[in-house]
């Protein structure tokens, strides 16, 4: 187990609470135990809010609760829960050194609005920072049987940001990205509660991961199908609007280090639906200072050679980014207020922060090993350029000159313009085939599998990007 003072340094830095922080250090150790499991492996699909921000995006709202669709129904069952959610958490002991009694695992069953047996577990723990007496902090675990799976479940590694990550990772067998996203519409068509507001919003945001329309037009129908329900639309949350802006601080306040207006959240729904429901792409933004000699450059970790006192901060500009906030930047003695977009690494090994300066403006570089602290504000800002600080994973970090002319291949002479700059290599993650683009566009059609069968595409995973 970490010690105490890893838990208070993210949370410092990250601005949250100690105990939320904590409880994203157990979630993680939780799903890690699910997957060791080799009966619930495979037939727990981890879905929800905790997914997206575990499985998908690492800057991210922080999340409670665990949710699964099982994939078989004799799952909800007392005996059988309680004996593997015990297994599970004397796995996790065991490997993790946190305290998880047996005892403290409590399942309560219920029928859900169509009729069908569902469940909620909870599973009490001891971490870093949790009092050694009084009641335990509980894990929440919603467990339903009844759900439609439209696509193929995907394996993803879990975002686990702590000092005892296992060698091999975590892994977690979850909702494709499209029906995740799909999932979230509908729930907001449903229930319209703050967070699913805030996650549609989020996800459409993020331009590099964003599904076609029709995919999702097409899960979402029949997801709403098998509720009865239908197709949410812009109109049909009207009347829910001042509802949403009640409860958003106290829905949302304590999983984000800012909360950014529930207002300019709202906003963005017209356009998501007429996306949704006529494909209507938003207007393409253009790269902040475009150099064709950019050579992106993809890591699910910050390269080592960013200095370590800059990290916090630049997790600051990453959040404030992905929730167009703008930055209190403070450097070089002097703070500027800022709209954040783009972090690069020029020939000589420095690192800049592209971004415009808000009370003009004007692009302004920042060199991070400058950067002093950072700060975000309630400010929000539309923004002008593409924001390159929020893909999915860690930041992208873009290459801001060419390489030498010594090291160039003379062989780029012999390609069509189309061809010049990096391959990136993007893996399906339903078969595990690699593609291949010239642009940073990770959408997969569907396709043969190497055994000759069909393969539903969705979106890939970078896997590395050739020169």
């Amino acid at each position: 187990m970490i010690d105490k003072r890893e838990i208070l340094e993210a949370a410092s830095t990250l601005s949250l609470l100690p105990n939320v922080v904590e409880k994203d250090y157990v979630l993680g150790w939780i799903l890690s135990g699910i997957n060791a499991n080799p009966v619930l492996a495979n037939s727990w699909v981890f879905k929800g809010g905790t997914c997206l921000k575990k499985c998908y995006f690492e800057t991210y709202r922080f999340s409670e609760d665990l949710d699964f669709t099982l994939r078989e129904a004799s799952h909800i069952d007392q005996e059988f829960l309680k004996t593997q959610l015990s297994e599970v958490v004397r796995w996790v002991a065991d490997q993790s050194g946190l305290n998880l009694p047996p005892d403290q695992i409590s399942i309560d069953f219920y029928n859900n609005p169509r009729g069908k047996p569902s469940c909620q577990g909870k599973i009490g723990y001891r971490g870093p920072v949790s009092p050694s007496t009084g009641g335990w902090p509980k894990i929440k675990l919603d467990l339903t049987a009844d759900e439609i799976i439209v696509l193929p479940s995907a394996r993803r590694p879990v975002f686990h940001p702590y000092s005892d990550v296992p060698a091999e990772g975590i892994w977690a067998n979850c909702y494709a990205y499209e029906e995740a996203f799909a999932e979230k519409v509908r729930a907001l068509g449903e229930r319209t509660r703050p967070r699913d507001l805030y996650d549609v919003v989020n996800l459409y945001r993020h331009t590099d991961a964003r599904p076609s329309a029709g995919v999702l037009r097409n899960v979402l129908k029949q997801k709403c199908e098998f509720k009865s329900i239908g197709l949410p639309t812009f109109e049909t949350l009207v009347s829910h609007h001042t509802d949403l802006e009640a409860k958003w601080a106290a829905m949302l306040g304590h999983q984000l280090p800012v909360l950014p207006p529930a207002l300019d959240f709202w906003n963005a729904l017209p356009e998501i639906f007429s996306w949704i429901h006529t494909g209507a792409e938003a207007p393409q933004r253009i790269i902040i200072r475009p150099d064709l000699q950019e050579v992106p450059i993809y890591s699910r970790t910050l390269p080592m050679s960013i200095p370590i006192r800059t990290r916090p901060a630049l997790e600051t500009i990453r959040f404030a980014a992905a929730n167009y906030l703008c930055v209190d930047l403070v450097y070089e003695n002097r703070t500027r207020r800022i709209e954040p977009y783009s972090l690069r690494r020029t020939a000589d090994g420095n690192y800049l922060l592209h971004a415009i300066r808000s009370e003009d403006g004007e692009p302004r570089s920042y060199r991070l090993d400058r950067i002093q602290g950072a700060s975000v504000t309630s400010q929000s800002f539309s923004p002008r350029y593409v924001i390159e600080l929020t893909a999915t994973g860690p930041v992208p970090v873009a290459e801001s000159t060419a390489r030498p002319r010594s090291e160039r291949t003379t062989k780029r002479t012999k390609r069509s313009s189309g061809s010049y700059g990096p391959t990136y290599v993007y893996r399906c993650p339903n078969c595990g085939k690699t593609f291949e683009r010239k642009s940073m566009t990770g959408q997969l059609n569907p396709h043969k599998n190497s055994s000759g069968f069909q393969c539903y595409g969705g979106y890939g995973t970078l896997v590395r990007t050739k020169y």
